[in-house]
């Protein structure tokens, strides 16, 4: 049976979209989906009796497969296909991976034999034999003599289009809006389109730190919005947990998805069909702080060898001389920028740090490869456009695991259970295949991020809001569940249930919930957290799962 969904962008225009796939497929074959655009999602039934799937760049819409009884099937849900095809059992390394990544990035599932297409990627099966590979890479060809004049007005008539392109039939489309510079770009954009007061929809937070309401304020005073505010209370999180946890087809760990669904489901609620985020630009233009942190460590790299290991490193890498206080933060410098990339982003990782084997049982550890997600992490740090400048590297890096593994889902899943369509603008194909020419200096100027993007709307953002750091729908989870009795009794029932299981150490969650959650809220309750949600899926999809 084919199948078809999203908005694809064919060379010429089609008034059918499934025919449009099968035309493209007979004359390019397997790498069809290479030269088209827009968010979709295929699958063909081929005359020979093959069968191929394939996803957009970015995976908004996603598709699950196995090769079962001679034939390959699939779904759009994990969890649907693992019914209809009678598969109950789950893989073990999965679990792992998601408590490393708080996602299970694809081509692995939670269900065993049941696989996720990545981004960009086709499965052909064909005479019992499956071939999975990528229809597209990154190549980045920047401009060596760029005019700033001329790649303003062709991003600013780019952006237009997509915004325009993904108003809904009745024109009555809302949008996400955060305060942030992309949410806000958004907003605005969809005042033009439309040329009425856009409706706006924003989460605040009762927390020291954590809200932006007053950049949302910003934004939609100066686009005329039609402005919706919501402060999401420890009550709503205690409400909506379980059914946020449970919708997703597999355990899924992202905390600003409950944020995601209120905004979603208040606009629901006032008719809207049709939502727009604006994931992507921080990722597409240079945005995120780790991109000029990363810069800061690649010099240490670019000094001859012979003076690092004849200089720096004796000097520096010393436990006696490397704890002299003047000396210490050269010593951290030259440690952190000693790690090869991509490892050198996973500093900070929560797992590492804490010890897979203080969090995990003995039974739990011996059943994973603990070096796996790392692993998974190379080979797409290899299989990139290697020839291309770190800042770009790194790009295309986030956009498997920030985007297609993480914030799109989020958004794509949330306003899924809230029975909203969701889409994405910054991320329209002819806005990447733009990013892929600008130089690198116009995403990062120094150690100013995502400087082309905001010089080019530098007279139609606020300025407050062009100089304001980057924050996001962020969940003050942790001090919440610290303080709020019903909250903290959800987390610690979802936690011991968790230690019940088989996966994680009982004495963990106790030392996590007495301990170390009310002396760093913020930073262990992300632990609570994605424990509490990977229990939370349980319950609803594999009550009686126990390891072993």
């Amino acid at each position: 049976m084919s199948f078809a969904c999203g908005a694809p962008r064919f060379r010429a225009p089609a008034s059918n979209a499934l025919l449009a796939w099968q035309q493209a497929y007979a004359e390019r074959g397997a790498t069809c989906a290479a030269d088209v655009g827009g968010e979709f999602a295929i699958a063909l039934e081929l005359p020979s009796g093959g069968s191929y799937l394939a996803v957009d760049r970015f995976a908004v819409h996603s598709l699950c497969y196995a090769v079962h009884d001679g034939r390959l099937h699939f779904a759009t849900r994990a969890d649907e296909l693992a019914r209809r095809l009678g598969i109950r059992e789950l893989d073990t390394q999965a679990i792992f991976d998601y408590l490393f990544h708080h996602c299970i990035p694809s081509p692995r599932t939670i269900y065993a034999g049941i696989h996720r297409l990545p981004p960009a990627h086709y499965a052909l099966f064909e005479n019992g034999q499956l071939t999975v590979a990528a229809y597209w890479t990154p190549r980045f060809c920047e401009q060596s003599s760029a005019d700033f004049g001329s790649l303003r007005d062709e991003f600013l008539g780019i952006l237009r289009s997509a915004v325009q392109e993904r108003l809904s039939a009745d024109g009555k489309t809302a949008c996400f809006l955060s305060g942030g510079t992309d949410s806000s770009t958004v907003c605005g954009l969809l005042r033009e389109a439309t040329d009425r007061p856009p409706a706006g929809y924003s989460i605040g937070f009762e927390a020291e730190g954590y809200d932006e309401m007053e950049y949302a304020r910003i934004a939609a005073k100066a686009y005329g919005a039609d402005h919706h505010e919501y402060y999401v209370t420890p009550a709503d999180l205690v409400r909506a947990i379980p059914d946020v946890a449970a919708h997703y087809d597999q355990p899924f760990g992202n905390s600003s998805a409950v944020p995601a669904f209120y905004c979603a489901s208040k606009a629901r609620a006032d008719g809207y069909a049709r939502m727009l985020a604006g994931d992507g630009g921080d990722e597409l233009f240079g945005g995120n702080v780790r991109y000029a942190k990363e810069r800061v460590f690649h010099v240490y790299g670019q000094i001859p060898s012979s003076l690092r290991a004849g200089v720096l490193n004796p000097l520096f890498v010393n436990p006696v001389i490397g704890n002299i206080p003047l000396l210490k933060k050269g010593t951290s410098y030259i440690r952190q920028a000693r790690v090869p990339m991509p490892d050198r982003m996973q500093s900070a990782n929560l797992l590492d740090r804490l010890g897979p084997a203080e969090v995990f049982t003995p039974a739990f550890l011996a059943s994973v490869d603990t070096a796996a997600p790392r692993q998974h992490q190379r080979a797409t740090w290899a299989a990139g456009p290697r020839e291309a400048s770190l800042v770009n590297q790194m790009l295309a890096f986030d956009w498997r695991y920030t985007l297609a593994e993480n914030d799109l889902p989020k958004v794509v899943g949330t306003a899924g259970l809230a029975g909203m369509e969701v889409s994405f603008p910054l991320l329209d194909t002819r806005l990447l295949d733009f990013s892929l020419k600008l130089p690198t200096s116009y995403k990062l100027k120094g150690l100013k991020l995502r400087w082309f993007f905001k010089e080019a709307l530098r007279d139609f953002l606020p300025d407050e809001i062009l100089a304001k750091k980057k924050h996001g729908f962020g969940l003050p989870f942790g001090p919440w569940a610290v303080k709020d009795a019903a909250l903290n009794a959800l987390a610690a029932e979802s936690l011991r249930g968790v230690a019940a299981r088989g996966i994680v150490r009982a004495e963990f969650v106790e030392n996590l919930l007495t301990r170390r959650l009310r002396e760093h809220a913020g930073y262990y309750g992300e632990m609570v957290w994605i424990l509490m949600m990977l229990e939370q899926w349980l319950r609803r999809h594999a009550p009686d799962y126990r390891l072993g």
